[in-house]
C-alpha cells in the first residue's frame, strides 16, 4: 500500500477544489521552473533550478534527462538519491486528484537507481537503492532495493539476489568490477 495522506472534498471532485489545496502563484512558479527544467540540456542546471525554487532534495550526480516531468503541485515532496538516472519523459507525481478526495504523498527514489524513459511513479511510493525501474513502468508500489521491476502493473523481474547471480560474470556489473559498492 502506498503512503499517502487523504484529503475528503465536499461537492465538485477534488480537481475544480485545486486552488483551495495549493497556491494558484505556487502553481505559476512551479509551472514556468519545470518547463525550464524539462528542457534543459545541462544536468547540473536542472538540479540546482530543481533543488532552488522547488524544494526538491536531489543527491549528487543525479541525472533528469529531457523532459522527465516533476510534480506540478508538491514537487518539494520528491527526494532523490545520488547518483540516479530518471529516464526521458518520466512522470513524478505526489498527488492524486480524484471525485471525493485527494491524496498528497512523499516519493523517495534511492541512490544508484534507474529509471526507464517513460515510467510513471505515483505519490506515496518508495525505491529501494540500486534498484532499477524499466521503460514505461507504472510505480503503484514500493520497489524493493537491488530490485529489477517493470510493468503495468508494475511486478518484480529479478530480486537483488537473482540479479546479482545473473551479473555475476558482467564485464561492468559483475562483483569483480563494481566499485560503487
Amino acid at each position: 500500500m502506498r503512503k499517502t495522506t487523504r484529503y475528503r472534498v465536499k461537492g465538485a471532485n477534488s480537481l475544480w477544489q485545486l486552488y483551495s489545496t495549493v497556491s494558484f502563484w505556487k502553481v505559476v512558479k512551479n509551472f514556468i521552473v519545470i518547463q525550464l527544467g524539462r528542457y534543459t540540456p545541462f544536468l547540473s542546471v536542472k538540479n540546482w533550478l530543481y533543488r532552488t525554487f522547488l524544494g526538491m532534495k536531489i543527491g549528487d550526480k543525479t541525472a533528469f534527462a529531457l523532459m522527465v516531468m516533476p510534480d506540478l503541485m508538491f514537487p518539494e515532496k520528491i527526494t532523490v538519491g545520488h547518483n540516479t538516472v530518471i529516464g526521458f519523459n518520466t512522470t513524478i507525481l505526489t498527488h492524486e486528484y480524484l471525485i471525493k478526495e485527494y491524496r498528497l504523498g512523499d516519493v523517495v527514489i534511492g541512490n544508484e537507481v534507474m529509471i526507464g524513459a517513460n515510467s510513471t511513479i505515483m505519490p506515496g511510493v518508495t525505491i529501494g537503492d540500486g534498484a532499477i525501474v524499466s521503460a514505461g513502468t507504472y510505480v503503484h508500489k514500493d520497489v524493493p532495493a537491488g530490485a529489477f521491476v517493470g510493468g503495468n502493473p508494475m511486478q518484480i523481474i529479478y530480486t537483488k539476489e537473482q540479479l546479482a547471480e545473473r551479473w555475476a560474470n558482467d564485464p561492468i556489473y559483475g562483483k569483480q568490477n563494481n566499485l560503487s559498492k
